[in-house]
């Protein structure tokens, strides 16, 4: 009996147990996904109280800058009309320091606006080569200027073309990596200033980079998430504008996605959508496949190859033309009507011919192709490998005494790839929000159920037992019981009768 008690009360305390177990984990099955949204919509959004605050204001991401520069190795037959021959030089690379944002200020629509600063420094030990060493380029600046001569009088093509000789302009210039990127002093922006006012709307130094290094690039107003997460990051306006206006079309003039640092969170694996100030444009990836980045799982997407391909080929494109072959992008309108271009770099994607027309470029998507690879849940671009673009500039110009017979030609200039990812312990950090405490949470809910049954089973099998053993203990009891009665009432009938006698007192 007493064996039986403590079956009992095992059975009750292993039923308590799983029970408890089992609704642990089905709390963590139907509430976990909940708990670990509203954590992340709690700390992914824009606002001072957020984890992701200070990250989002002071970028502690190191971002690299590497720059390519495409040399000409036979300038004097490309001045004879011969097919030019390039080699490519570096990379020079540049660590940008922790990019921080200024004038933040919120707004009453849910949105807050910003200007992010960024200034590089060179990493020779990073790089192949310095920037004191010299390289043979097209002269960018005489012969954006003599394009940009096409639709002026004659007079003034005749006044540009002769301050061009008279200030020894040539077609080719020898520079440094240093002069080529961030700016050289040339009289020649002073006398086009002079002649024809407003034709180079900037005074100074002329480098391709310049606009790069100690800048920024514009005024963001974006969303908060603070009333609705979904838009958290995407771009409200630019510089004030809803839209712009460098291009043909609605559609393609429209400022979509993001800034292309942070995208919302839950993101399906469909495309992602950023607005680029450099492209003068909205750029649209598509999602290729899931990898991982140092424990964190990621999603890749990639440039579809109709990004850059024309209005003929891609109809949606034909507000970006005039257009050319399919590749490459005009951005004159953006560049102060320079004949400028961007691409893939080495022309990767793009058609056939322009890669035909030079010799040197060699195309491949390893080295070449355009792509992100974001965080499904958090949406930080800070775990992404490069983003590539490519410079190009058509070789054509007005100015015949400095140009010779240069056939027209799209001719590489430069192309650069900008890279930073998340480590030490903002790494840590973002692992252990985004991934480890979910992942945890996981595997509690599976652990709970798991253990739930078996002890819910266990205390049915020990309270199955005890109520067996209690059967049989009264079963026995009542046969003893039954057995003494039989015994009693055989005994009784085998005694004699029992006679009383009564005395009979006189």
């Amino acid at each position: 009996r007493a064996m039986a008690a403590a079956r009992r009360r095992a059975a009750v305390g292993l039923g308590l147990a799983g029970a408890a177990c089992a609704l642990l984990g089905v709390c963590l099955l139907l509430a976990g996904p909940a708990i670990v949204k509203e954590q992340v919509v709690k700390n992914v959004r824009i606002d001072p109280s957020s984890i992701s605050f200070g990250m989002w204001k002071d970028i502690p991401v190191p971002f690299y800058l590497s720059v390519h520069l495409f040399e000409v190795l036979n300038p004097n037959e490309v001045l004879e009309g011969g097919k030019p021959i390039l080699t490519q030089r570096g990379p020079y690379v540049y660590r940008s320091e922790f990019r921080y944002k200024t004038n933040i200020t919120f707004h009453d629509n849910d949105t807050v606006s910003y200007v992010e600063y960024r200034k590089l420094f060179f990493q020779p030990d990073l790089s192949n080569g310095t920037e004191d060493e010299y390289i043979v380029m097209p002269n960018i600046l005489m012969l954006g200027a003599s394009v940009m001569m096409e639709n002026l009088p004659n007079f003034v093509k005749l006044l540009l073309s002769g301050a061009l000789a008279g200030l020894k302009q040539e077609a080719f210039m020898n520079r440094t990596v240093g002069d080529i990127l961030w700016g050289y002093d040339d009289p020649l922006l002073d006398t086009i200033n002079t002649i024809v006012p407003g034709l180079i709307p900037f005074k100074g130094k002329f480098g391709m980079l310049i606009g790069f290094n100690n800048s920024n690039s514009g005024l963001f107003t974006v969303y908060t998430g603070m009333k609705n997460i979904s838009r958290v990051h995407m771009v409200d306006s630019w510089n004030g504008l809803k839209k712009v206006n460098y291009w043909r079309s609605t559609g393609c003039n429209m400022i979509n996605g993001t800034a292309g640092e942070m995208w919302p969170p839950f993101m399906s694996p469909t495309s992602l959508e950023f607005y680029s100030p450099d492209a003068c444009r909205s750029m649209t990836l598509v999602y290729e496949q899931s990898g991982e980045f140092k424990g964190v799982p990621t999603y890749r997407f990639v440039a579809p190859k109709t990004l850059f391909a024309n209005g003929t080929d891609y109809p949606p494109n034909e507000g970006f033309c005039p257009c050319r072959q399919s590749g490459i992008q005009n951005v004159s309108t953006c560049r102060l009507n320079a004949p400028m271009f961007i691409s893939h770099p080495h022309f990767y994607n793009a058609d056939p011919s322009l890669v035909n027309a030079v010799e040197g470029l060699h195309p491949s998507k390893e080295h070449h192709a355009l792509f992100l690879d974001v965080h499904p849940v958090g949406g930080p671009a800070a775990v992404s490998p490069p983003w590539r673009g490519l410079s190009s500039h058509r070789g054509r110009a007005q100015a015949k005494c400095q140009t010779g017979k240069i056939k027209p030609v799209v001719l590489p200039l430069l192309w650069f790839a900008e890279s930073g990812y998340i480590e030490g312990s903002v790494l840590k950090q973002f692992y252990t929000s985004l991934v480890l405490i979910p992942s945890i949470l996981d595997y509690l809910q599976y652990i709970f159920l798991g253990l739930g049954v078996p002890l819910i089973i266990s205390a049915a099998v020990l309270m199955m037992m005890s109520q067996e053993k209690r059967s049989l203990f009264w079963s026995s009891n009542k046969k003893n019981s039954d057995s003494n009665k039989a015994n009693q009432a055989s005994s009784a009938r085998k005694l004699p009768p029992i006679k009383v006698l009564r005395e009979a007192r006189l």
